[in-house]
């Protein structure tokens, strides 16, 4: 972020006009904070070195009005610490390292003199059985649409940065595996996300009872997500005519994949392509695209055809906007030995096969750059919450979170950035505001 003026000639200017004072920092539409300088009565130390201000944030009305339509469930009887100061301490220590209640109400016990002075809290910080008395008592759809408007802005921004028009939404489900309690006859918590694999933003996530039931958990959740003018992946498991039909009402485009669970339609599309295959597609309008990659000790080459949605395909009239076919060939070569995959699948886009390409090959991002850092860095997988509603919060705010921190320009891990976000108060703000402080 940068000043209106240079940090130099303000400190000058501060420093001859008054000793304290309230100076406005412009943010990125995202946010927007205000900072309390407190100025030293002498430029100088006693050495002639200049001294440095020292900046604490004092106002963070822009971010807590993100959460202002959020009811609280909480009685009002002996009631201490707002919401809405609860809600922000527990989304600043998530970005900070914390990974769940009792790691909430330690970060914020040590940053007590940034929080009281950024926020409203007339009882001091609030202890571990307040934050996970709230994360329990919040119904996590109304938690998860506090953001909205967050989320939307965080987006436009990130689509005007790219210059992507059409971005690739990735639909997949995640298992946190040691969530469950047998005792109780809780399973593990299954959810469902749409990644926006383009910009880095997780745009939604939805509980669901184990992986069988995502069939039913993907309707409900695209309606939360604005999907118009986007491309919809979603694995074999969401290939229904339902959810093709629903994507082609929202006005954007889909790619799924194609497995046993649409045996008929499947074999079908493999027996077409396999006949073109056979005269090298002289007979058919294909494209084809190929690309090859060195890393991590593998070559691989991957090889994508598309090409027209044959008329005699079975059930064509059932897939609403289904207008191509393709495969994927990937061949891949590892201390010498060749392994090789074939996928097919089902598409409303029309002929393009780079953008075809593109959008298989973003779908793998929801696990790449979000599974893999929810499981490696936020140590997901791992987490023994067994409430219902404080298990399913919570990885709404490591999504989130991860958001942030995949949007902050630094060039760090992601690992480096939350430990830098525990490290330093600016940084932290940096992050949530998606401003330079």
């Amino acid at each position: 972020m940068k000043l209106s003026v240079s940090h130099e000639s303000k400190w000058s200017r501060a420093s001859a006009h008054f000793e304290q004072g309230w100076q406005t920092l412009t943010l990125a539409p995202s946010a927007v904070c205000l900072y309390y300088i407190s100025w030293e009565t002498s430029s100088t130390t006693p050495h002639g070195e200049p001294i440095m201000p020292s900046i604490q944030q004092s106002d963070v009305d822009e971010i807590i009005r993100h959460f202002e339509e959020l009811e609280d469930p909480r009685s009002t009887v002996n009631l201490q610490h707002p919401l809405l100061s609860v809600v922000v301490i527990a989304l600043m220590a998530v970005l900070a390292g914390a990974n769940g209640p009792t790691a909430i109400a330690k970060w914020a016990a040590l940053k007590q003199e940034f929080l009281v002075k950024a926020l409203s809290l007339p009882h001091g910080i609030p202890r571990q059985d307040v934050f996970r008395r709230v994360l329990m008592a919040l119904r996590p759809a109304a938690f998860q649409a506090c953001f909205a408007h967050w989320l939307k802005s965080l987006r436009d921004a990130a689509a005007t940065a790219t210059g992507v028009d059409q971005p690739v939404l990735a639909v997949d489900g995640k298992t946190a595996r040691r969530s469950h309690d047998r005792k109780n006859g809780l399973g593990a918590l299954h959810s469902v996300s749409v990644w926006a694999s383009d910009f880095g933003l997780s745009l939604g996530q939805l509980a669901c009872a184990e992986k069988s039931n995502e069939i039913t958990a993907i309707p409900e959740l695209l309606k939360l997500v604005d999907i118009k003018g986007a491309i919809i992946t979603i694995d074999a498991m969401g290939t229904q005519k339902a959810i093709a039909e629903q994507i082609i009402k929202g006005e954007a485009d889909y790619v799924l994949a194609l497995k046993g669970n649409q045996e008929t339609l499947h074999q079908a599309v493999i027996d077409h392509i396999h006949e073109q295959w056979g005269d090298d597609f002289a007979s058919v309008e294909a494209r084809q695209h190929q690309t090859k990659e060195t890393a991590h000790g593998r070559q691989e080459t991957r090889t994508y055809i598309q090409m027209p949605v044959p008329p005699d395909l079975p059930g064509l009239g059932l897939w609403k906007g289904l207008k191509s076919i393709g495969v994927v060939v990937s061949e891949c070569i590892r201390d010498g030995k060749a392994t090789d995959e074939v996928r097919y699948y089902i598409s409303s886009l029309g002929l393009g096969v780079k953008r075809f390409a593109h959008a298989v090959r973003s779908h793998r991002g929801i696990e790449n750059s979000c599974h893999w850092s929810l499981d490696v860095t936020y140590r997901e997988d791992e987490s023994r919450m067994r409430d219902k509603n404080l298990r399913e919060n919570f990885a709404w705010l490591s999504r989130l979170t991860l958001s942030l921190l995949k949007q902050h320009q630094g060039r760090e891990s992601i690992a480096m950035k939350r430990r830098s976000c525990g490290w330093s108060d600016s940084y932290l703000m940096e992050v949530i505001t998606g401003s330079r402080c």
